[in-house]
């Protein structure tokens, strides 16, 4: 279906990528908010990645996803866009090695409070963790395919995910503790 889709846009049918924002825009924002931790910016970030793909659809190889392809462009254009922020997000590394308590409470909670306490945590952790969480995790994207979109190693991809982890719960407990 992409493959029409592209070849459309390709020939001048600019109406054709309509297909691609309806298609991608909410995963895109989920990546970009990952990273810029701000919901406005990451529409801009979107609104970038967006315009970027289109004028460089006709050089899109067809040796990936079209999706990994667009979301390497939305990682690149939020992390170019954190840079010009100057945010400096400092990690203790004595926080890796906090245990959390109790995991189970997470799960007793309700489908929309176990969503707004995620999306909480996520913002708190470092961009790229949670960028490999809503990768791994929400798209359910491969290692592999991360590390395409990352442009990461793999064994970077797991330390990066084993670490987002971590802070995931650590988050989630913290935020626990002062809400409940």
């Amino acid at each position: 279906m992409e493959d029409l889709y592209i070849r459309k846009v390709c020939e001048g049918d600019t109406d054709a990528f309509r297909y691609f924002v309806k298609e991608y825009k909410d995963m895109a924002f989920s990546i970009a908010v990952s990273v810029v931790k701000d919901e406005f910016i990451a529409e801009e970030v979107v609104q970038d990645a967006f315009l970027k793909a289109f004028k460089g659809l006709k050089s899109f190889n067809r040796r990936s996803k079209f999706s990994t392809w667009f979301y390497r462009i939305v990682t690149n254009e939020a992390l170019m866009q954190l840079k010009k922020m100057k945010k400096e997000i400092v990690i203790q590394h004595s926080e890796y090695d906090n245990d959390v308590e109790d995991e189970g409470l997470l799960l007793s909670l309700q489908e929309h409070e176990q969503a707004y306490l995620i999306n909480e945590a996520l913002k708190k952790i470092p961009p790229k963790e949670s960028l490999v969480l809503r990768l791994f995790y929400l798209q359910e994207e491969s290692i592999k395919e991360v590390c395409e979109i990352t442009g990461w190693t793999e064994a970077n991809a797991k330390v990066m995910l084993h670490r987002a982890r971590k802070h995931m719960l650590t988050a989630l407990n913290e935020i626990m503790e002062s809400e409940f």
